[in-house]
């Protein structure tokens, strides 16, 4: 392990706090200097969308810009020849000293710590200061970018494999248009009927007396998120007989969210569990296979109908009696077993990809701690 020389990044950086200009002097036509906020940071570097013709603060190309107000506190992007709003702050480092890929590579690392350590009650807020004090070892610069070449190939592989996995994400609305069709109108191909004629959907009033005892689900992508809504342990059979079998949900149900901007949420469980209140368990009937249902409440049919009812409502969700009035194809059954067969051949790829991507994260991680500990060969 090489010891390198640890300062202070102030020593061997500049920090431009950013300011915003007269709103009356922004505009979006492409007049004047580019401005940057911390919505318009990227991938890599921000994108621009908006223009002023007052710029006050300035970020270069060659500067590390830092999201240092707000939820994204830490946030990185390499820099741009923009002005910069008070959300950003632009790192520029002393070239003969830093090179700036090495510097962004460094505060990857840093990234969760600035946020922990943000002040401010309503929004969190990195300051000039506690940029300065942050310890950076600084190698000779032919290291700096030897270790920057390293992290650079890694982080290709990284965004190679994301994008494998965003590729096979669409394997499963491809293979649903493939066998199916796109649905619109609903009537070309298949029979149709009301969903509540196909299939069992409960109300999800649960009683917040168990809030405290139910580690209640969400659905995120894909998935059942937040323990996958196992059933804990009441404390009492007072509070143990407040659960109605109508709140529960299996292996046999899919998921779908009410709430209207969360109409494409749909997930199959895996497991026993309690709904929370924002869902509702279907059941499919005789004539309709899970994986079917589950991949026709994601098609753009299903959603423009649903987004339509619900605009409707007094409340911003799809009720009960909103969701069964939906029609659905009814394709012939074999057809749908296929379907189910080969979306749970995609479904354990994904997971397997996950599983894999999961292991590579946490790979690179470990790569930039030894980078910057003076390990990486």
């Amino acid at each position: 392990m090489k010891c390198w020389p640890t300062r202070p990044l102030g020593e061997v950086s500049e920090t431009v706090m950013g300011q915003a200009p007269p709103g009356s002097q922004s505009n979006f036509e492409g007049k004047g200097t580019p401005f940057v906020k911390a919505g318009e940071f990227g991938e890599r570097r921000p994108i621009i969308r908006e223009w002023t013709t007052r710029p006050l603060r300035f970020a270069k190309s060659s500067d590390v810009l830092v999201c240092v107000v707000g939820a994204t506190c830490g946030k990185l992007n390499l820099g741009a020849d923009c002005a910069i709003g008070r959300s950003v702050g632009a790192i520029r480092p002393n070239t003969l000293l830093l090179n700036q890929m090495f510097l962004f590579w460094f505060l990857q690392g840093w990234t969760l710590r600035l946020r922990m350590g943000s002040q401010g009650s309503a929004q969190g807020v990195i300051t000039r200061e506690m940029l300065g004090y942050i310890p950076i070892p600084v190698p000779p610069l032919p290291e700096q970018e030897r270790i920057v070449k390293l992290l650079d190939g890694a982080d290709e592989l990284r965004k190679l494999r994301v994008h494998a996995d965003r590729r096979t994400a669409t394997l499963i609305p491809a293979l649903f248009h493939e066998m199916f069709g796109d649905m619109c109108p609903p009537s070309v191909r298949w029979p149709v009927e009301r969903l509540g004629q196909l299939a069992t959907i409960e109300a999800t009033l649960v009683d917040p007396r168990l809030e405290a005892y139910l580690d209640l689900p969400h659905i995120g992508p894909d998935r059942i998120e937040r323990n996958t809504g196992k059933l804990l342990s009441c404390k009492t059979a007072r509070e143990d007989a407040l659960i109605s079998a109508k709140f529960l949900f299996d292996e046999r149900d899919v998921l779908y969210s009410k709430i209207r901007p969360n109409l494409r949420k749909v997930a199959m469980p895996t497991e026993r569990g309690l709904c929370s209140a924002d869902m509702y368990p279907i059941r499919p009937g005789p004539r309709l296979s899970r994986e079917y249902l589950w991949a026709y409440f994601l098609t753009d049919h299903f959603t423009d109908r649903a987004v339509d009812l619900s605009a409707r409502a007094n409340m911003p969700k799809l009720n009960r009696v909103q969701l069964d009035s939906i029609e659905a194809p009814i394709p012939p059954l074999p057809l749908q077993r296929e379907f189910g067969q080969r979306v749970t051949e995609i479904r354990a790829l994904v997971v397997a990809q996950a599983i894999s991507l999961d292991r590579l994260e946490a790979l690179f991680q470990s790569m930039l701690y030894r980078a910057f500990s003076g390990d990486l060969h």
